[in-house]
């Protein structure tokens, strides 16, 4: 008789006990008077929210984007606190394929701060710890479910999760007939939800407060000592597209939702030129002058043909010598010269540098014309050139070109 009525005892205890474990108070959860203070299965049968399915909405819960929310709870078995995340998926009958992006992680110090082991038994408490959340900017506007799962420091390694129906106001409206490749808003740029003690190869460390591997950036710590990392296999909570995925909110509130930007450089930045054409060696360097396309798929042309360059033949290697600039030597036609040279590559402009020759293999090649739109500074030496102003772009510029 004794032993019964010490076992029947202890089972009023554990009862007790199950009763009083934590539940979400504020935001107002699914199911509010019936729904099931314990943790979620270990095999996560019962996951998300251990609703099974049934989504009773008791009371609507409002936020708008901006605004502070506050967290609180019910119950006394705080197991020693532990770390806590909120989160939030579109998905308004969530399932175990939703995705839920982390807007604020708390860790050590929740549900409650500063307590050892448990509260005073009283399943409906009110002793837990409140805690402020801000709903980040670039969020949809719409209905939404916002989850509170919470990973606790001593007991069982357990996983608790309650979730309550929002309806986010103030945010971005959702977009009408555009590609799904740009349906994109702040929750994309969130990381997942953690997970762990479901039977997924992830575990936290007993009597440990849980370090998430990813928190996001809105995140606060409440612990008496440094939080441990989690054991096993355990997914870092990266961001994801998709209608609920993505990078981690601001500091208390989140950041603005990422938009497209242009990639580095200023927007609007001129077509960089095309880089002039190279011959073979011995030959001439003649840059071209492309005009801007009136459209991306126009290709860049010059504004008047160039003359075509003919090849000089190759010549044997040597080390170039510096040759001073000096003014062009007679003989030739129009100012060119003629017979040997020295130095291979050497160019002569002639005078008022619409023509130009070249030292090659020994001697000098004929005068050849500029391209359209480009002078040269008369002289022998390396060969000095001048763009002319180029229509649209009116820019001008000087290269110079040496062998």
């Amino acid at each position: 008789m004794h032993y019964t009525s010490t076992l029947l005892a202890a089972v009023a205890g554990l009862s007790a006990c199950v009763d009083a474990h934590m539940i979400m108070a504020q935001p107002v959860p699914f199911n509010k008077d019936t729904i099931n203070s314990s943790p979620l299965a270990p095999d996560g049968s019962d996951y998300p929210c251990k609703a099974n399915g049934q989504y009773t909405v008791s009371s609507m819960n409002t936020m708008p984007i901006g605004s502070t929310q506050q967290l609180s709870f019910k119950g006394s078995a705080v197991h020693g606190g532990g770390s806590c995340q909120l989160s939030i998926t579109y998905d308004e009958n969530p399932t175990k394929d939703s995705k839920f992006k982390v807007i604020h992680s708390i860790i050590g110090g929740c549900p409650a701060k500063g307590v050892a082991g448990n509260l005073p038994e009283d399943p409906n408490g009110s002793g837990a710890g409140t805690y402020q959340f801000t709903i980040p900017a670039g969020l949809k506007e719409g209905k939404a479910v916002l989850a509170w799962t919470w990973f606790n420091k001593i007991g069982n390694r357990e996983m608790y999760m309650n979730c309550a129906p929002i309806t986010i106001t103030g945010g971005t409206k959702k977009p009408r007939n555009v590609s799904p490749l740009r349906k994109r808003d702040g929750l994309d740029d969130l990381p997942d939800m953690f997970k762990a003690n479901l039977g997924n190869g992830c575990t936290t460390v007993d009597s440990q407060d849980v370090l998430f591997p990813d928190p996001g950036k809105s995140v606060e710590e409440f612990g008496s000592g440094a939080p441990v990392a989690p054991t096993g296999s355990c997914a870092a909570g990266g961001s994801s597209g998709g209608s609920s995925g993505g990078s981690s909110g601001g500091s208390s509130g989140g950041s603005d939702a990422g938009q497209p930007t242009p990639s580095d450089g200023s927007a609007g930045a001129p077509v960089p030129e095309p880089s002039p054409s190279q011959p073979a060696t011995g030959g001439v360097f003649i840059p071209s002058t492309p005009e801007s396309p009136e459209s991306p798929p126009a290709p860049e042309t010059s504004e008047e043909p160039a003359t075509p360059v003919p090849e000089t033949p190759p010549a044997t290697p040597s080390a170039p010598v510096a040759e001073p600039v000096t003014p062009p030597a007679s003989g030739g036609s129009s100012g060119g010269q003629s017979g040997a040279c020295t130095t291979e590559g050497t160019f002569n402009c002639l005078p008022g540098g619409k023509s130009f020759q070249q030292c090659a293999s020994g001697a000098w090649a004929p005068v050849q014309q500029m391209a359209a739109g480009t002078t040269c500074t008369p002289g022998v030496g390396p060969l000095a050139m001048s763009a002319g102003k180029i229509r649209r772009r009116h820019q001008r510029r000087s290269i110079e070109l040496s062998t």
